[in-house]
């Protein structure tokens, strides 16, 4: 009975999203891949070190990485190139084009290589005067930079907000958006239109008619106090947030810095575990041609990966906040199933047991949950809504556990 509720609401859900946000057909579950800012960011010297320039030959063995090593099978599927990548001028019929030195085939030639992998290529434009890093912004030439990207088969565009005033930022994104669409080419669009506007004040079901993701804060950095306070900030504003979430559109707080150099490996596990529950876009920045066993471990962990790409759409809230630094986040997902992560925000150098019942949660199913453990593997077993159920937290940790209605 409940799994035929459960069908019609989803399919409520899917009609709505489909008559009231951007109807382009994509990211129906939020999108995977990787993206070379965090890791790469603006590093354009070849010369002296071309093993880690933004250059041709670093996104082609990205690509290699991603098709070779299963990253591809596992939905991570986009190849997204981030800022510097072009001339510091555009050409006499004012285009765009890349560095000839860096790219010296130029972004059609790299898409073809991308698309024989079975990958999709993304590109980052800035809806400014010049992007972040000083290049060609698009404000004066919006419907040439579609035209232009749509020509090279590119699959998704992020275009920031630089150099920008946040009032033209209203028309700007939906125009961009406009303009593509009128090329014919589906291209996933990433706006970073509200980061610019302070966040939660932009109107999110306007965004929502425009853009399939958007940046909401501010850009993560390599350390888990940024970590931290992006969760922080969603889990303030979760209620302005939330209800915007859903396929074909979603929140985007920033990159997964997993297999960088700051976080540990129960960090680690904590980011992509709240990027789950948050149903975030999963975009790795991180270097896959020497990422280590455990930060790979993480970042394929099929369990957490179905939690984050579960069809109903449905962004997790924090439903506790606990004066013991435990926080406790939950996720709806099909068939009345739910992701739970406890997250550790102690640091006082033990592990910490919390004990709570499914009840406390708000949890309704009769004949009670069965819990899975997911980066143990291990069952947890059958849970009625009154047992108590104790989890052990090491300091900055996080337990995940998928909890489905017993038969």
């Amino acid at each position: 009975m409940w799994k035929a509720v459960v069908t019609a609401a989803v399919a409520f859900v899917l009609l709505f999203c489909r008559s009231s946000t951007l109807d382009n057909g994509l990211a129906r579950t939020p999108p995977m891949g990787w993206l070379a800012w965090e890791r790469f960011r603006c590093n354009v010297d070849c010369v002296d070190d071309p093993y880690n320039c933004i250059s041709e030959e670093l996104f082609m063995q990205m690509a290699d990485r991603l098709a070779e090593d299963g990253w591809k099978e596992l939905g991570y599927n986009y190849l997204n190139i981030d800022d510097c990548w072009m001339s510091m001028d555009r050409d006499e019929q004012g285009n765009l084009y890349a560095n000839k030195t860096r790219f010296p085939n130029g972004i059609k030639k790299l898409a073809d290589y991308v698309h024989s992998k079975g990958l999709k290529l993304g590109i980052y434009l800035d809806f400014g005067t010049h992007t972040c890093g000083g290049y060609p912004g698009s404000i004066k030439y919006l419907q040439k930079d579609a035209e232009t990207i749509a020509g090279w088969g590119i699959d998704m565009l992020k275009m920031d907000g630089c150099y920008a005033n946040v009032s033209d930022m209203s028309w700007g994104y939906p125009d961009m958006e406009m303009y593509m669409n009128k090329t014919g080419r589906p291209i996933l669009f990433s706006c970073s239109w509200p980061a610019y506007a302070g966040g939660i004040k932009v109107d999110y079901s306007v965004l929502a008619k425009h853009c399939n993701a958007w940046r909401n804060y501010d850009d993560i950095q390599d350390s888990w106090d940024s970590v931290t306070h992006i969760i922080d900030w969603f889990g303030d504003n979760q209620d302005v947030l939330a209800p915007v979430a859903g396929p074909g559109h979603w929140n985007d707080p920033d990159m997964l810095i997993v297999g960088d150099y700051s976080l540990s490996y129960e960090e680690s596990k904590a980011q992509m575990a709240m990027w789950a529950i948050l149903a975030a876009p999963l975009f790795m920045s991180n270097d896959l041609r020497s990422i280590s066993p455990e930060a790979r471990s993480i970042l394929m962990n099929k369990e957490v990966i179905r939690i984050s790409q579960d069809s109903l759409g449905m962004q997790g809230r924090r439903v506790i906040k606990g004066d013991d630094k435990i926080e406790v986040w939950l996720r709806e997902i099909e068939y009345a199933s739910y992701g739970i992560a406890f997250l550790n925000r102690r640091t006082d150098g033990i592990p910490y047991n919390y004990t709570l019942t499914l009840q406390d949660l708000n949890f309704t199913y009769g004949k009670g949950y069965h819990l899975d453990d997911l980066f143990s593997g291990q069952p947890l077993g059958h849970f009625e809504l009154n047992k108590n159920l104790t989890v052990s937290m090491v300091p900055n940790g996080v337990v995940l556990i998928y909890a489905y209605p017993s038969e």
